[in-house]
C-alpha cells in the first residue's frame, strides 16, 4: 500500500513539474496580450516591479504579474526600470517587454508650429496639446522676451511684436512633460540656422541689408501666399519695389496693423490709417515680422525670382495674376476682384 502511495505522490509531483514547466514556458514565449493593438504605458517615477505588473495586468497586458516579478528578480533586473511613457506592443515577449522598460525609449509626440501663424497663435496651438506642460504664459510679455532672449519696447496694441517670426514652421518631437518653452527654443535654433544658412548665400544686390530685413520680407511673402511655386515671385516683386523705393502695399501688414480689431475685412480707412504696419502709407518694411515664415518663404526672399513685375492680384485657389505695370495690374484687378 505504501508503495502505491509513493508512485500515486511521484506521479502527481511529475503533473505539477509538468504543469508548471508549461505555464512558465509560455510565460516567456508566448505574446503578451491577444488585443491587437498596442497601448501607452505609463510608469510613474518610483514604480517598482510589482506596480509596474500591476499596471500592465490593468490593461490586459500581462496575465500572471507575480510571474513577471519573479522573473525579474531571476534576471537582477528589477531595478533597471525606467519611468515615462512606453508604447507595449501586444505580441511582445515578456522579455521584450523588460527590454522597452530598461531602454526607456518614451513615446514621442507630435508639435507643429504652422508657417504664417503670429507668436499668440502658436503658443495657444502648443497649449492644446495635452502632453506638453505649459511654462509660458501670454499674459507674461516680458518673461516672454527674457525666454527667448529677445528685447525690445512692448507696445500695447502689438505685444508679441518682438516675438514674431521668431520660430521655425516644422513639426518637433517631445516627450510627455516636455515644456512648450522648450519646443519653441529648439524652433528658435532652428529658424536662426536656417536663416544664417540662406543670407549667408543670399543673392548679390538685394535691398535687404540684415537678416532681421530678410526676416520680415519673409513673413509677409509667407502670408501672400500658400501657393508655393509663387513665393519666389512674389518675393521678386518685393524686392523690386523696395528697389524702386515703392510701398510695398501688402494687404497682410494691414491686418496685423488692425491688430485686434480686424474682423476679416479691410476697408479704406484702414488703408489710409497710419499704423506702425500699414505699407499702404510707410515706406520700406515693417518694423518686425507678422508671421512665422516658412524656411522657403526665407529662401524665397534671399533667392527671389529676376522678375519684371511690380504688381500682384490673387486670381483665385491661392495662386496670383503678376502685372509690370500699373495698366496692367488695374486689368487684372477689374476682372479677377471687381467683377466676381
Amino acid at each position: 500500500m505504501r508503495k502505491f502511495f509513493l508512485i500515486t505522490w511521484l506521479i502527481v509531483l511529475s503533473l505539477l513539474a509538468a504543469l508548471a514547466w508549461i505555464t512558465w514556458q509560455g510565460f516567456i514565449t508566448q505574446p503578451l496580450s491577444k488585443q491587437s493593438e498596442s497601448i501607452v504605458l505609463v510608469v510613474p517615477k518610483g514604480a517598482n516591479a510589482k506596480q509596474i505588473a500591476n499596471l500592465l495586468h490593468q490593461q490586459g497586458f500581462l496575465a500572471k504579474p507575480q510571474l513577471f516579478v519573479w522573473y525579474l528578480r531571476y534576471q537582477e533586473k528589477q531595478h533597471l526600470l525606467k519611468a515615462g511613457e512606453f508604447a507595449i506592443q501586444p505580441n511582445f515577449t515578456v522579455d521584450e517587454l523588460i527590454d522597452a522598460l530598461i531602454k526607456g525609449e518614451a513615446v514621442r509626440y507630435e508639435a507643429t508650429i504652422i508657417a504664417g501663424h503670429t507668436f499668440a497663435q502658436t503658443l495657444q496651438q502648443l497649449h492644446a496639446l495635452p502632453k506638453l506642460k505649459k511654462e509660458l504664459s501670454l499674459e507674461d510679455i516680458k518673461g516672454l522676451q527674457k525666454a527667448f532672449t529677445l528685447s525690445g519696447e512692448i507696445a500695447d496694441k502689438y505685444p508679441y511684436a518682438n516675438l514674431e517670426g521668431r520660430f521655425l514652421p516644422e513639426t518637433y518631437y517631445f516627450h510627455a512633460g516636455d515644456s512648450d518653452k522648450t519646443i519653441l527654443l529648439r524652433a528658435q535654433q532652428a529658424l536662426n540656422d536656417v536663416l544664417q544658412a540662406a543670407w549667408e548665400k543670399r543673392q548679390a544686390d538685394l535691398p535687404l541689408k540684415s537678416p532681421q530685413e530678410a526676416l520680415v520680407l519673409a513673413s509677409i511673402v509667407e502670408k501672400e501666399t500658400g501657393f508655393a511655386p509663387e513665393r519666389a515671385e512674389i518675393a521678386g516683386v518685393f524686392v523690386n519695389r523696395l528697389r524702386k523705393k515703392m510701398r510695398l502695399q501688402t494687404d497682410p501688414t494691414v491686418i496685423y496693423g488692425i491688430g485686434q480689431d480686424y474682423d476679416g475685412n479691410i476697408r479704406k480707412k484702414d488703408l489710409n490709417a497710419a499704423t506702425a504696419y500699414n505699407t499702404y502709407q510707410m515706406s520700406g518694411l515693417p518694423p518686425t515680422p507678422i508671421a512665422n515664415p516658412s524656411r522657403e518663404a526665407i529662401q524665397a526672399v534671399l533667392q527671389p525670382n529676376q522678375t519684371k513685375a511690380l504688381y500682384f492680384v490673387a486670381k483665385g485657389g491661392g495662386q496670383h495674376i503678376f502685372s509690370e505695370t500699373l495698366e496692367a495690374h488695374n486689368r487684372a484687378v477689374q476682372k479677377y476682384i471687381l467683377n466676381k
